[in-house]
């Protein structure tokens, strides 16, 4: 008897700790302001801005799988489209990637700040970073979406198409 029901308690703590983590997901980005949305644009603008070779006006658009909280810091889960562009070549894309990442934001006062941006390794290393970066809710979503990014293609081709009109 003493045996079962220490079986029993094993069991239980290491069903736990296999799921641990996923209780505080948050699916979707119903839940994320405009103000995050844009802070995880700009960043992603200027980290990629000497990157690619020089273009008249880039974009990001993301997918949000999910996020996470912890000790204030946000976790963001998402596919990340980032796009440069000429107003001579319109909504033709002339450098940019299209790839899964981690964005980790700490709230200081009254505005978000990135304190981490994780893309996944090229090469034979891309499936276990992936495994690292994502909890394993979202994990397949980010292996899912790779090439299959219609929505996200069609949110940039809409921000470039205003930026041009803008700019006539």
């Amino acid at each position: 008897m003493k045996v079962r029901v220490l079986c029993l308690l094993l069991g239980a703590l290491f069903l736990a700790a296999c799921t641990g983590g996923d209780e505080n997901l948050k699916d979707g980005d119903k839940h994320i302001t405009d103000e995050v949305e844009t802070v995880i644009s700009d960043y992603i603008i200027q980290k990629n801005a000497t990157s690619y070779f020089a273009t008249d006006k880039q974009f990001e658009v993301h997918k949000i799988y999910g996020t996470s909280e912890e000790d204030g810091v946000l976790s963001v889960y998402m596919w990340s489209y980032y796009g440069g562009f000429n107003q001579s070549d319109g909504i033709d894309i002339q450098a940019g990637h299209s790839l899964p990442a981690v964005i980790r934001l700490s709230k200081i006062e009254e505005s978000y700040t990135v304190i981490e941006y994780i893309e996944p390794q090229d090469g034979s290393m891309y499936q276990s970073s992936l495994e690292k970066m994502f909890p394993r809710k979202y994990l397949k979503f980010a292996q899912q979406d790779s090439g299959h990014i219609d929505d996200l293609q069609k949110e940039m081709a809409d921000k470039v198409k205003k930026w041009l009109e803008e700019q006539e």
